[in-house]
């Protein structure tokens, strides 16, 4: 935990196709972090849009930006670009190298894994992707949220609000992220039970899994080149 008069620095990586939750979801927690300031870098300064269209906008490139103290990593399909971009995946490295806090969202901790910050570390991502982390050699965990050090990532989409709010606690302790949700009113009640594969009816999870087949097909591929690029041992293919 930081002493709130030391100033924070938080950033995060905007690209196209991200999913902006992953975004603007932790961005309503740690952007209240008191004595923070959150700013959000890109390759460039054009727009993005999410991947429903969502237009976005970077405050500054990645060079301007200075040494973060917590690296906000969101996902979305718009990870797929990004796993074999040499320059995005060197300002990672960088970032992580001295930052307090490294936080994945959702597929983003496939960028953590192309960046090599995975090896040997307990991770996780949206649960359609989970099977890929060993290509990274990661230790998948389905957990909502997973700690590995200063290492922390949340599974798909939402659970970047939880993961932000144990950020907040880590970062200025329980009292502050405490205050956080409550400002927030963060009290899930879902109207069904189906935010889970172990929840949802079989058929749903059918149905979800077979309209991201493509897109699971093309983050596998990707996923075996940067691993073999890497040199970790690959999971067999079925």
């Amino acid at each position: 935990m930081s002493p709130e008069d030391q100033p924070l620095k938080i950033g995060a990586l905007l690209f196209d196709g991200l999913d902006q939750i992953d975004l603007t979801g932790p961005f309503e927690v740690l952007s209240r972090i008191p004595n923070s300031t959150y700013r959000i870098y890109g390759k460039s300064l054009e727009p993005v849009r999410d991947v429903k269209g969502l237009q976005l906008t970077p405050e500054a490139t990645l060079n301007k930006a200075p040494q973060l103290d917590l690296l906000h990593i969101p996902g979305g399909p718009g990870q797929e670009a990004l796993m074999e971009d040499e320059a995005v995946l060197g300002w990672v490295r960088h970032q992580a190298a001295g930052a307090r806090i490294v936080f994945s969202v959702c597929t983003r901790a496939l960028i953590c894994g192309a960046a090599g910050l995975l090896k040997e570390r307990q991770a996780t991502t949206h649960w359609t992707a989970r099977h890929l982390l060993p290509y990274f050699g990661a230790l998948p965990s389905d957990e909502r949220v997973v700690v590995d050090g200063n290492l922390v990532c949340a599974a798909g989409v939402t659970a970047g609000i939880d993961g932000a709010l144990l950020v907040a606690a880590m970062l200025r302790g329980e009292e502050a992220a405490k205050a956080i949700q409550l400002y927030m009113q963060y009290v899930p009640e879902p109207p069904f039970n189906a935010g889970s594969p172990k929840t949802a009816p079989p058929e749903i999870v059918e149905s979800v899994r077979a309209s991201a087949q493509d897109l699971m097909i093309r983050r596998e591929a990707t996923a075996h080149r940067v691993g073999k690029r890497l040199g970790f041992a690959l999971p067999s293919k079925a």
